[in-house]
């Protein structure tokens, strides 16, 4: 079900976006490595680009914009767990234990979000569809196929998520320290253990998107000057590779498996 037409469920991610220093430089990197066509928007959304695959919406690149006096903000993908209450899901988010870091507002007539941040450290969005309603497209090339929160601590985040979303997290079957984030029943995402990653790495949320040929792909990242953290390699749902943008920010390919039937 590539072409997204039913509204997403409270708890599943339904958006993807990148605030990067130089705008129009990712723009032109994702153009080439996924065929995103975007151009910066209106001022009144501060320049923020809405990309699309073949004319649907996929993912948001927008300009890096620090409030006065903090530091620039890390050059990383987020990910947005839908609501039709972000307002409830904000104070539900504080009384699970979580951090806000942009509290809930309005985007126009799009929609509402906030930012926040689980008790663990990863970072998240929050998403209230009103005329926009999220990515029109998931699980095609080119488009995100999979969200996967590396935690600390995998019943605190069953316990956070649980409480702030509905999401339930449960061991995945046939996967030995991987768990799935289900909402009414159906897998969402997946979460694994930071003791997987290098050492010092924070807790996160990493974003999967989905492409023909994995190698060929990484090949191509690398000659506009991305970065290979993890190269490519087979795993039980298919080919992938952990890689950053030329502006530092990571994310993962993968060729899936086709699904059994």
């Amino acid at each position: 079900m590539p072409e997204v037409t039913e509204p997403y469920k409270t708890g599943t991610p339904c958006w993807v976006d990148l605030m990067a220093k130089d705008q129009q430089a990712a723009l032109d990197f994702y153009r080439d490595l996924f065929g995103w066509q975007g151009k910066p928007g209106p001022a009144e959304f501060g320049g923020y680009a809405v990309c699309e695959l073949d004319g649907r919406a996929v993912a948001g690149i927008g300009p890096a914009m620090a409030p006065e006096g903090q530091p620039e903000p890390p050059t990383v993908w987020t990910g947005y767990l839908a609501t039709n209450d972000a307002q409830a899901t904000q104070d539900a988010i504080v009384r699970a234990g979580g951090t806000l870091l942009a509290p809930v507002m309005d985007v126009g007539k799009l929609g509402r979000m906030l930012i926040a941040q689980d008790p663990q450290g990863a970072v998240f969005g929050v998403w209230q569809a009103l005329e926009f309603a999220g990515a029109k497209v998931v699980n095609e090339a080119g488009a995100v196929v999979w969200n996967e929160l590396h935690t600390s601590d995998i019943p605190a985040a069953t316990a956070f998520y649980g409480e702030a979303f509905g999401i339930e997290i449960k061991p995945m079957e046939g996967a030995k320290d991987y768990w799935a984030l289900e909402v009414g029943g159906r897998a969402v995402g997946g979460a694994t253990l930071l003791k997987n990653d290098p050492p010092g790495t924070p807790a996160h949320w990493l974003t999967y998107f989905a492409v023909d040929d994995v190698d060929s792909t990484v090949d191509a990242l690398v000659k506009r000057k991305g970065t290979v953290l993890v190269p490519p390699f087979d795993m039980m749902a298919g080919r992938m590779a952990v890689v950053a943008d030329p502006q530092g920010a990571p994310f993962a390919m993968i060729k899936p498996k086709p699904m059994q039937s």
